[in-house]
């Protein structure tokens, strides 16, 4: 695959346009973070490439998405902004505690916030359009693809309906993911989280199902906007494939420091529409929850619908579309990056994965992609920062580890008497010291963890974060303090004291 996709590539495929063998160099379907990321690097190392993204505005149903991705219209950046409003009242909670008498957080106004965003995110797809596309010498173009062999694509155009088709050397899906729904009687009641940013009222009482991140920032932001939430998972626990800790610590921090009613081990078979519009869920018990909106965020799929990739036999996996290091098919001109590789589904992973390709194929590089040390956040309240192994995962795979933490109310949080706690945990490997696992729950956690991750992923030490001078006053000095491990792994079993 290395010697393969590092054969340098650009001279060959800009000639392959210039000389009228193919139209484009490189054909990107969907305009999301790793399709625009991808097209724009391709053409600044002089390929010849156009763009196909079915809307160039967001908030047209039943597509909701538009230039610049899930992440642009239906994902991240709403989501955050939602994100900032909703912890207001928590913020004005605690000044009374500094010496502000009077403070209420006041009513939150839905529509005037959704005014707002929809400006906000039409600015953000003109941007990408006109300036981050245009500019980069990309063609852009408001349509859906379909294959229609390995090399050639079936253009249908969203203003005008007419269907052309174009060709390209190297083809790109890019097309993201879509929520997932299960099959239960009335369903069709429910809305994911491409819904959430466009109703016309603000639910008064809200039923989240699922146990992922995005379920668990809706439940927290919903909350802290003030409607009645009720999050349903049918596990354990929520936030499987995290730190163990992290995942107790925000199921104690939600039970104490938020109205959301936690049911775990509930599972959702039918939801029922009532005569005056209200919905009622039922569980597998037979408990019922009457509400106003019913949120579904149990998964994703790959979009893969209406490409008609057996055309061009590229294989699948269920939605998704497996690929090699460099984020090629096994068609040998069809490559894919994204959510729709079913890889890490991060936005910032999905860049890497566009520009390592561009690269790759027009740069002259030899650049596969790297998953390793990925940062994250789950912007619930408190956040969760994390990159490298959990703890289970680190005593798997490395089998002698370190385990350093510490839990602890925030300065912030403490003057105040607010019973609201930190937790920050190292996960260090013994034989070399390294540090391969950071996790914080802590305000500002996504902020902190960015940059312990430029360390972690440069292979820091124990004793490198032991010279860091800390900052103080500051959480995020006890990332540099903690001296003594709470425990140990030895052989991959847990060893309180050695």
């Amino acid at each position: 695959q290395r010697q393969l996709a590092s054969v340098p590539t650009r001279l060959a495929s800009s000639l392959s346009a210039q000389e009228g063998e193919y139209d484009y160099d490189l054909v990107v379907i969907g305009g999301g973070s790793g399709g625009v990321r991808a097209s724009r690097i391709s053409s600044s190392h002089g390929a010849k490439v156009a763009l196909l993204e079915t809307r160039l505005l967001h908030g047209m149903a039943p597509h909701y998405s538009a230039i610049g991705g899930t992440c642009v219209n239906v994902g991240c950046v709403p989501k955050k902004l939602m994100v900032f409003a909703s912890r207001y009242p928590g913020e004005i909670k605690e000044m009374e505690g500094y010496g502000w008498k009077g403070a209420t957080p006041g009513q939150f106004d839905w529509k005037t916030f959704l005014a707002n965003k929809n400006a906000e995110i039409t600015r953000l797809n003109n941007v990408y359009n006109n300036f981050v596309l245009k500019n980069a010498g990309v063609e852009v173009i408001e349509a859906t693809g379909a294959f229609t062999g390995p090399n050639s694509i079936s253009v249908h155009h969203t203003s005008t309906g007419e269907t052309s088709t174009i060709t390209a050397k190297n083809i790109l899906i890019a097309v993201g993911g879509w929520p997932f729904k299960p099959s239960i009687p009335g369903i069709e009641h429910a809305i994911t989280s491409n819904e959430i940013f466009y109703l016309e009222e603000q639910p008064k009482r809200l039923v989240v199902v699922g146990g992922g991140f995005i379920a668990l920032e809706f439940a927290n932001i919903m909350d802290g906007l003030g409607s009645d939430v009720t999050l349903m998972y049918r596990k354990d626990l929520f936030l499987r494939g995290f730190d163990m800790d992290m995942r107790e610590h925000l199921k104690e921090e939600m039970e104490n420091n938020s109205n959301i009613n936690l049911r775990f081990n509930t599972d959702p078979k039918e939801i029922v529409k009532k005569e005056d519009g209200t919905l009622v869920v039922i569980d597998q018990d037979g408990n019922e929850v009457e509400c106003d909106a019913v949120l579904y965020a149990t998964g994703r799929k790959g979009k893969i619908d209406g490409l008609n990739l057996e055309s061009a036999g590229v294989k699948t996996e269920g939605s998704f579309i497996p690929v090699d290091e460099y984020s090629r098919t096994n068609v040998e001109s069809i490559y894919a990056v994204g959510d729709v590789t079913d890889r890490i589904a991060l936005t910032p992973v999905a860049l890497m994965e566009g520009h390592r390709l561009a690269d790759t194929l027009f740069g002259g590089m030899d650049r596969p992609v790297d998953h390793e040390y990925v940062a994250s956040t789950v912007f619930t309240t408190p956040e969760i920062g994390t990159v490298g192994y959990t703890e289970e995962d680190a005593a798997a795979k490395f089998g002698d580890i370190d385990v350093y933490k510490n839990r602890f109310r925030a300065m912030k949080h403490s003057f105040p008497k607010s019973d609201t706690y930190s937790l920050m945990k190292l996960i260090v490997e013994t034989k070399t010291q390294r540090v391969v696992g950071c996790h914080v729950a802590t305000d500002g956690a996504g902020e902190m963890i960015q940059g312990v991750a430029i360390a972690v992923k440069m292979g820091a030490t124990k004793d490198d974060f032991d010279a860091t001078i800390g900052i103080h006053p500051t959480s995020a000095e006890e990332l540099v303090t903690m001296r003594t491990p709470s425990y140990h792994y030895r052989n991959g079993v847990k060893v309180d004291k050695l």
